[in-house]
């Protein structure tokens, strides 16, 4: 799984990358090589050992796309469950590919009390960014969008059967995931209290709690 976050000072945003234990049975080690470290095991990114998962932090330079993929013990490779996208190669297999959206600086302003964010998150023909939502990665909006839902207020209001639906008919890959926090955020992104999104989103690991 991925977990963003955007450093204000600074064109680098923090991403957590989480791989479960399952994935990998017994694993020794594991690492993240990717376009980031020359896809070396030498530059590999080591993951730590948690309770469920392991887990490691990258500082990238966003505006761009990265691809990775997780090497368990200098063998074994592994996508991330939870990518944003997953690109074909000649070899016959994907890698894994995480977004790190440019982040435009808007002017913070107050209105009716709450405040709106630097992110700029509406885009063209009325529809809004729901990358905006964590645990909606640009797979799953196109699967949103599909479904009828293309705006922060339709997903506020989407039932959790539809939502739990549009993900069980994507297939395997995206069975995993859990939109329960989604209408919340996506409410409070209607309303454009940024800054309580940000503060729930933190407490978030791919979307739920």
């Amino acid at each position: 799984m991925l977990k963003k976050q955007f450093l204000k000072s600074k064109s680098l945003c923090k991403v957590t990358f989480s791989l479960p234990k399952e994935a990998v049975n017994e694993a020794r080690e594991v690492r993240i090589l990717g376009e980031f470290n020359g896809w070396k095991w030498e530059n590999g990114v080591p993951m730590k050992a948690t309770k469920q998962d392991f887990k490691a932090v990258v500082e990238l330079e966003t505006g761009r796309e990265y691809q990775f993929r997780y090497l368990v013990n200098n063998q074994t490779w592994e996508n991330d469950w939870a990518a944003d996208d997953y690109q074909p190669t000649p070899f016959g297999v994907e890698n894994s590919v995480v977004f790190v959206e440019e982040i435009l600086d808007i002017p913070a302003k107050a209105v009716k009390g709450k405040t709106t964010s630097r992110k700029k998150a509406t885009t063209k023909a009325g529809k809004d960014d729901l990358k905006k939502i964590e645990g909606v990665g640009p797979k799953i909006e196109k699967l949103l969008n599909e479904a009828g839902i293309s705006t922060f207020s339709d997903l506020s209001k989407a039932k959790m059967t539809l939502l739990k639906k549009v993900l069980e008919n994507a297939g395997n890959r995206f069975r995993m995931h859990n939109p329960e926090t989604w209408p919340v955020q996506a409410k409070l992104a209607v309303e454009g209290n940024w800054t309580k999104l940000e503060k729930l989103q933190k407490e978030l690991k791919g979307g739920k709690k």
